[in-house]
């Protein structure tokens, strides 16, 4: 049997889990990633990184649309403003109230403008907080959907504080006592995607990408050549098989043929029934044992391993904090 044909057998196995609600896709995500994942020439890679930002994948509102019923937008951090970049609200899916939160990107130029193209200000971050303790407060688990190429870094974004909104929700989302699932759904940008992607079981669709710096970022400052863009990506490793085998996320959801672009349903039907599976898993576990579990994957991020011993993750050694 071909590379291939073992790849499109794992991918029909994957889609079989999924719908039948056989919680096999850790062990399938991670063998796919050994047959595969370090393989991708530096042209597959940026494939994936030209489908993850592709201007008809489905957005946070669309996706929560057509897996969720009753949704109410709310608005506002409390503090400065509202934030079109950062959405977020009440809905229910099978009956449970759930708190969605996620960026959002527009589908034209003009929504675009007003979204600016998802790059969330300050606000946004302290708007997806407010909302995240209100979770909280009321028992509900929350839902994430993180589709940016990072935080706002203009001027009025430095002036209102984008490191510290980012950082506090950092430490609080890592403290909340209700489950939380986060899903990249397009573009993972460093400081940006972390502000509201500190949960306890975090997933990737298909063709995304989840790094510190975009590949252009990388090429020209590290590599000094803005044309290397492709090497830069590959030399990052930011597709989901890479981050699986890292154990940065916890699985692969597999797109419609074509990607998430051409067909927004069965997108959206594969990341709801993601989050069923993994409410049923994170329901059974104490308030306790769920912060945790989330204080234990922030505070491992970062780690590598020598040959004379194991080191600590980066905010273990930035912070001082045992696990």
């Amino acid at each position: 049997m071909s590379q291939e044909e073992i790849q499109l057998k794992l991918k029909e196995l994957q889609t079989l889990a999924i719908k039948s609600n056989v919680d096999i896709g850790s062990e399938l995500n991670r063998l796919s990633e050994k047959l595969s994942g370090s393989r991708l020439s530096p042209d597959d890679i940026w494939k994936k990184v030209e489908m993850a930002r592709h201007s008809d994948r489905p957005t946070t509102l669309e996706l929560i649309a057509a897996m969720a019923d009753d949704f109410i937008e709310l608005k506002g951090d409390r503090c400065y403003g509202d934030d079109p970049a950062m959405v977020g609200g009440i809905a229910r899916i099978a009956g449970k109230p759930i708190t969605f939160i996620g960026h959002q990107k527009g589908r034209n130029l003009k929504e675009n403008i007003k979204r600016n193209y998802g790059w969330a200000h300050p606000e946004g971050y302290r708007k997806a907080l407010r909302l995240a303790l209100q979770a909280e407060k009321f028992n509900r688990p929350i839902v994430t959907f993180i589709d940016t190429a990072g935080a706002y870094p203009g001027l009025e974004s430095e002036l209102r504080g984008i490191g510290e909104a980012i950082a506090r929700n950092l430490k609080e989302f890592s403290m909340l006592k209700v489950p939380v699932i986060c899903f990249i759904i397009g573009e993972g940008g460093s400081g940006g995607a972390l502000g509201i992607g500190v949960g306890n079981e975090v997933f990737m669709l298909e063709n995304t990408m989840y790094s510190v710096i975009s590949p252009e970022g990388f090429a020209s400052i590290l590599l000094r050549d803005a044309s290397k863009t492709k090497e830069a990506a590959h030399l990052l490793k930011i597709t989901p098989p890479d981050l699986l085998g890292f154990g940065i996320v916890d699985g692969i959801i597999p797109e419609p043929i074509g990607g998430a672009q051409s067909d927004h349903p069965t997108t959206a039907a594969n990341i709801k029934q993601q989050i069923l599976d993994s409410l049923s898993r994170l329901s059974a576990k104490s308030p306790e044992q769920l912060v945790r579990d989330r204080m234990n994957r922030l505070m491992g991020m970062g780690r590598f391993l020598d040959e004379s011993a194991p080191k600590p993750g980066f905010f273990q050694r930035l912070f001082g904090i045992k696990s």
